[in-house]
């Protein structure tokens, strides 16, 4: 016999935005295959470099929106809930904010 139990499922805070999100992380694909076709063409280094920057700032741009997401709606809700599970939110915000840090 299998667990049938019906799983929950909640909205993230970004499922407002889900289609600019998408959008965006489209085009940022387009550019690393962009990247690629550079290297391939023995493309000046400078250049590639200017285009990984690009990349970088737009996936810290995609990352940043989505902390800020998280924060706004799935930390805040937690807390207004006073869900048990508050403090991991903030615990995982907290770490998520570190890991941008020092990328």
């Amino acid at each position: 016999m299998t667990n049938t139990a019906p799983v929950a499922t909640t909205a993230h805070g970004y499922i407002s935005d889900k289609n600019q999100y998408l959008a965006r992380m489209k085009r940022i694909e387009g550019q690393a295959r962009g990247i690629h076709r550079m290297i391939d063409e023995d493309k000046y280094c400078i250049d590639i470099l200017t285009q990984i920057s690009a990349i970088t700032s737009a996936l810290n741009t995609v990352a940043l929106g989505l902390l800020d997401d998280h924060l706004k709606h799935c930390v805040t809700d937690a807390i207004q809930a006073q869900a048990d599970d508050a403090e991991q939110k903030l615990r995982e915000a907290s770490a998520a904010i570190a890991r941008l840090v020092k990328s």
